[in-house]
This record gives C-alpha cells, structure tokens and sequence, in this order.
C-alpha cells in the first residue's frame, strides 16, 4: 500500500464526513486537496466524479434508510444537474490544465465564501415547489464539472437559504447527485479515458467507508459550525494555491 494511495484514502474518507453531514463539500475539498499534490485540474475533477459515483450512491442509500429524501425535489433537480454536468465536464476536458489551474483556485475559493456567507444568512420559509429549483440544479451541474465541486454549496445552500427542510435538503441533494456525478465521471471517461483516473481508487475506498456516518451525524451536529470550519478550509486551501 502506497503513501499516496493511505493519503488518498484519508482525503476520501474526511470530505464523504463532511459531505454526508452538510450535504456539500466532498468535491470542493477533494479537488483542493488533489490540486495541492500537483495533480492537473481536469484530472482532480474526474477522479472527484469518479470517486463520487460510489460515495453518493452509499450516501443516498443511508439517507433513504433514514428517510431524509423528498421525491418531488429529487425529479426537479435531477435533469437540469445532468445536463449541466455533462456540458462542463466536456468544456474542462477540452481546455489546457495549466491553463485552468488558476481560475479553479479562484472558483474554490468563491465557493468557500458562499459556504461562508450562507452560514450566517437567515432562512425564509417557501414552499417547496419553489421555481427557481432546476435553474439552481443546472447551475449547479455545469459549475460542479468544470470546478470539480460545487454541487453541494450551490444547490444544497441555495435551498437551505430559501427556507426548505434542511434534514429533506441535504438528504435529496446527495441522492440527486449520485444521478449528476454518474453522468459527469461518464463524460470525463469518454473524453480523458480510464487509466488517467485509477488512482480515483484510494479516494472511493475512504469515502465510501465514511458514507454511513453522514446520515446519523446530520441529525446531531450543528450545522453552523462545521459551515464556518469547512469554508475556511476551502478558502486557506484556494488561496495557498492562487498565491
């Protein structure tokens, strides 16, 4: 077992925690890390898609044991996310990674900020058929590709913000992207090929073995908190990276 296969290990399982208890965060601080060990953005963002077919498909199993999934929010997400992701992973395999590199950092970075902001942003009740839900999901979907997360900080925050059931919130968005990564880490393979993302699994073992404990530390641990944490992570991380 290889140092960097225990370290790929230990990333995936840390960010699935986190994931699985905010539903957001697993891309955006695997594609941080990954990029910190010099690995090219495209790649760092496959190999967080690839990873995250299995963590979200074991994430979304426990959150439907625990009965934290909203159907209707799932089919109005689930579309839109698809397409989106398909449309900016193909855009990322297309563009030079050192070129990229610096505009992924930024956008980590921004996203830590929004995590950051929603954390202290009062909530407002709206129904849950609230329109603005597939805009959010495609938005969502092509921003999560092309910065190798952002599903979690866009949707899940977004719908948080807007009043809905966090407990509903973070238990469809993370069956929902089981859906958007599928299509996603499909894309990367088609245009980048397998061999580039072997190394995805360290990252799969780690995150699936933590997928069961999100589901159980979401209805115990207060969310405002590890919000703060995760963002400043986020945001050091980035920063380190632009610098």
């Amino acid at each position: 077992m290889t140092s960097d296969f225990v370290i790929f290990v230990a990333i995936g399982f840390f960010a699935q925690i986190i994931d699985g208890a905010l539903g957001m965060a697993f891309g955006v601080l695997t594609t941080t890390s990954l990029l910190a060990f010099g690995v090219p953005p495209a790649v760092a963002s496959a190999m967080t898609h690839v990873t995250e077919c299995f963590t979200t498909a074991a994430s979304g199993a426990s959150h439907l044991y625990h009965r934290n999934v909203d159907w209707r929010l799932v089919k109005r997400l689930a579309p839109a996310g698809m397409l989106g992701g398909a449309i900016g992973a193909y855009l990322l395999s297309s563009i030079d990674g050192k070129a990229i590199e610096p505009f992924v950092s930024v956008y980590l970075m921004l996203v830590g900020c929004y995590i950051l902001y929603k954390a202290f942003r009062p909530a407002f009740r709206r129904d849950m058929h609230d329109r603005i839900v597939p805009y959010v999901g495609g938005a969502g979907g092509v921003l999560d590709a092309m910065g190798g997360g952002g599903w979690g900080p866009i949707v899940t925050s977004s719908l948080l913000g807007r009043g809905h059931e966090p407990k509903k919130v973070i238990g469809s968005t993370n069956l929902t992207e089981f859906a958007v990564t599928t299509v996603i880490s499909a894309t990367f393979i088609a245009t980048l090929g397998w061999s580039e993302l072997s190394s995805a699994l360290g990252l799969i073992l780690g995150g699936v073995l933590a997928a069961p404990f999100g589901a159980l530390i979401v209805k115990r641990l207060p969310t405002k908190p590890l919000m703060v944490a995760v963002s400043l992570i986020i945001i050091g991380t980035a920063a380190v990276r632009i610098i």
